[in-house]
């Protein structure tokens, strides 16, 4: 990410971020650190209850164990800056630290989604070959398809980094944003960036659409086993096992193609930021959320790590 000599000429960027709010920028601070505190509490939470209860160690809490853990790094990288620049006057970031924020948010982006992904094959496996879901969900392949998830997302990243950071920046220097995302850095370029928009775009397409059609093609599957099931708990019982990944799907890759997968002289700021607000900060607070309040095991195991009364179904 050391990039070429010309980028050197801008030493630092300006997140401009909430600036046009002038005082309200103060509640937006108290507003996001709840959020942020919320999202950071959600997720422990989540991990804790898989951590300490037997019940839910299985391939498809552990890998919703790496996805909170993912999502609490993904907010770290953006939001504790935001927090800060928040109650700042300057908002300045050195080229460096903006290049190292922009590395990392896309290597946990796109580690979520790949995850995303992986659990909806889990779920395929689960609900199609319920008999043989321990023999190919084993260990070992769970450990693979997470260490293929990371490295994958960070390589990805790498590359997209590497793109932006080697543009001659040797103009103006105020980023458009409250965090350095690949848009608002690339308008900066004093140079024609359309190979390289379009090389981006061309890895949007691979992080986002790619796993997207591949967890609706897990879920054609799981849909028709569904219903050949012959009574309706039983369709009611695997539906739900579902709802809670679907909701996370939509809402995730939802959020990502409206910035992502768009021609770039469709972006307005204002708009950008507002939606970007829903990916670094609701999205992540929305998972722990979503996983904990619609799933029943979750919600019995944290329970019983609570020491609270569970109510025991007499079949």
């Amino acid at each position: 990410m050391h990039g070429s000599n010309r980028t050197t000429m801008v030493a630092q960027f300006i997140l401009v971020g909430f600036s046009s709010l002038g005082e309200l920028q103060l509640l937006l601070f108290v507003v996001f650190l709840l959020l942020y505190l919320t999202i950071l509490l959600a997720n422990a939470t989540i991990m804790a209850v898989i951590r300490c209860s037997r019940t839910l160690h299985t391939p498809m809490y552990g890998f919703l164990f790496i996805l909170s853990f993912s999502e609490s790094c993904y907010t770290f990288v953006i939001i504790p800056q935001l927090l800060a620049h928040l109650l700042s006057a300057t908002k300045s970031i050195s080229f460096v630290a903006c290049a190292t924020q922009l590395f990392f948010f896309l290597g946990f982006a796109c580690t979520n989604c790949f995850l995303i992904a992986v659990m909806g094959y889990d779920r395929y496996v689960a609900i199609c070959h319920p008999l043989r879901y321990t023999l190919i969900m084993n260990k070992r392949l769970g450990l693979g398809l997470v260490s293929l998830s990371g490295v994958t997302g960070f390589f990805i990243a790498l590359v997209a980094t590497n793109l932006i950071c080697d543009m001659p920046f040797c103009g103006p220097n105020r980023v458009n944003h409250y965090f350095c995302d690949m848009a608002p850095v690339i308008k900066l370029a004093c140079t024609d960036t359309h190979v390289k928009e379009l090389v981006l775009f061309s890895l949007s397409i691979l992080v986002i659409m790619v796993p997207f059609l591949l967890i609706l093609i897990s879920y054609g599957f799981i849909v028709n086993t569904i219903l050949k099931i012959p009574s309706a708990e039983g369709k009611r019982k695997a539906f739900a096992t579902c709802a809670s990944h679907l909701t996370v799907v939509f809402v995730h890759y939802g959020c990502a193609s409206i910035i992502y997968l768009r021609p770039r002289s469709k972006s307005t700021s204002d708009k950008d930021q507002l939606v970007a607000v829903t990916y670094t900060v609701v999205t992540p607070l929305l998972n722990p959320l979503v996983y904990s309040l619609r799933n029943q095991e979750v919600k019995t195991a944290l329970k019983r790590v609570l020491g609270m009364p569970v109510a025991i179904k007499v079949v």
